[in-house]
């Protein structure tokens, strides 16, 4: 791709449709654990925050990084961030040995604070390492690769802290569906996500998209 791409217009609606669809899709997620595992709606103001936070850093990493909007483009770029999620848990599976049980976690009822610093070291190089990644795929100069830096810190942070400590949990067979459920709630999250966006841009992927 060229360096220093710029969107001459458009890219302000973009960027706005992304917070307001990552706060839509937050919506969808809170409906969801509810009937998949259990009530979150006490948190629903922070997460509607961070929703928008991490939709604003998608658009504009987006709006960097490739030269048109394009329907194609922008579900690429967001499955990208869904594999990272899954190459995360991965990674903690093989860089840890289990400490704990989700039986042990449940009944604390706290967040995982210790296994999340246990876990920190290796979470920073992954995210270091997905931002070079994407650098390399999208060679977007040095702003854009500013922007994916930006765009998977965030992400993980807000929606990854937890599955950076997998490796650290002992999972019996009986909770791979948990594990299950955790990834079709993030598939759920980003479809929901990626539509919202496509549909208040519709016009202006459909022009650039063809030309």
């Amino acid at each position: 791709m060229a360096k220093g791409i710029r969107h001459p217009e458009g890219t302000a609606r973009l960027i706005g449709s992304g917070g307001l669809a990552g706060a839509i899709s937050v919506l969808g997620f809170t409906a969801l654990h509810q009937l998949l595992i259990n009530p979150i709606w006490f948190a629903l103001p922070a997460m509607l925050v961070a929703g928008a936070i991490c939709g604003l850093c998608l658009a504009w990493s987006y709006s960097l990084v490739v030269p048109t909007f394009a329907v194609r483009t922008w579900l690429q770029y967001n499955l990208v961030y869904l594999v990272m999620f899954v190459a995360l848990g991965l990674t903690s599976m093989a860089a840890f040995e289990p400490v704990t049980s989700i039986a042990a976690l449940l009944q604390t009822n706290e967040p995982p604070r210790a296994l999340i610093g246990r876990a920190l070291p290796v979470t920073g190089l992954f995210t270091l390492a997905t931002a070079a990644l994407l650098s390399l795929v999208y060679r977007p100069g040095w702003r854009g690769a500013g922007g994916l830096l930006v765009t998977a810190a965030v992400l993980v942070v807000v929606l990854g802290l937890n599955i950076s400590i997998l490796g650290l949990v002992e999972v019996p067979h009986a909770a791979l569906g948990v594990l299950a459920e955790v990834l079709a709630l993030l598939v759920v999250l980003g479809g929901t996500y990626s539509c919202v966006v496509m549909l208040i841009n519709r016009s202006r992927f459909a022009r650039e998209g063809s030309a």
